[in-house]
């Protein structure tokens, strides 16, 4: 507490504790963009001309400039959030970042294949449960070239068992296929030993 105010402003007696009051204000602070630096020195041998360098760190994207933290942002604003690359883009450029919609593209289906073995292993798991709920659902996608977009299905597969009282951990594997026909399901649940339960 400031000194000045440990006396009374009427009598000059001492002020003693008597309770607070609180007020919060709602803010944002925007995550800030930084560009990681490194430094790797080279060394020469004097003596046979050898050239040492310590290895570059690892990428995500092999020779890509995007940081794990970036890949992350963009990922999750256009499948959580539901943006647009192109918004992505304008929201960079008004914090002075220039991201162009095509680098950004190859980023999301270089992240794709860096994610397929998890996809795969979450595959393997919600089918080796026994019994998988299934559904489909229909969504528009961007048909390029053609200025508009087309119906395809999202299919929804769900091990959640614990009205038997299965202890195992729930999850849900996604497929997206450009129609409803019934061979995309049947590759889907190929490996599927058990109960499918769907809607008639």
């Amino acid at each position: 507490m400031d000194p000045v105010e440990q006396e009374c402003p009427t009598c000059g007696g001492q002020l003693k504790p008597l309770g607070e009051d609180v007020s919060e204000q709602p803010d944002i602070i925007d995550a800030a963009f930084k560009v990681i630096r490194t430094i790797r020195r080279k060394k020469a041998c004097g003596r046979c001309d050898c050239i040492v360098q310590p290895p570059a760190p690892s990428r995500p994207i092999e020779r890509g400039v995007a940081a794990p933290g970036l890949l992350a942002r963009i990922r999750v604003a256009k499948y959580a959030d539901h943006q647009p690359l192109y918004r992505q883009s304008a929201i960079y450029a008004r914090q002075g970042v220039e991201l162009d919609r095509s680098s950004m593209a190859r980023w999301v289906g270089a992240c794709g294949a860096l994610v397929a073995p998890l996809v795969d292993a979450l595959c393997r798991y919600v089918l080796a449960g026994g019994k998988v709920h299934a559904d489909d659902t229909p969504v528009s996608v961007l048909a390029p070239g053609n200025g508009h977009t087309k119906a395809a299905r999202l299919w929804a597969h769900v091990r959640d068992d614990r009205n038997s009282g299965s202890v195992d951990p729930r999850a849900v594997w996604f497929a997206c296929t450009p129609a409803r026909q019934g061979l995309h399901p049947q590759s889907h649940l190929a490996g599927l030993r058990g109960v499918l339960q769907a809607d008639p």
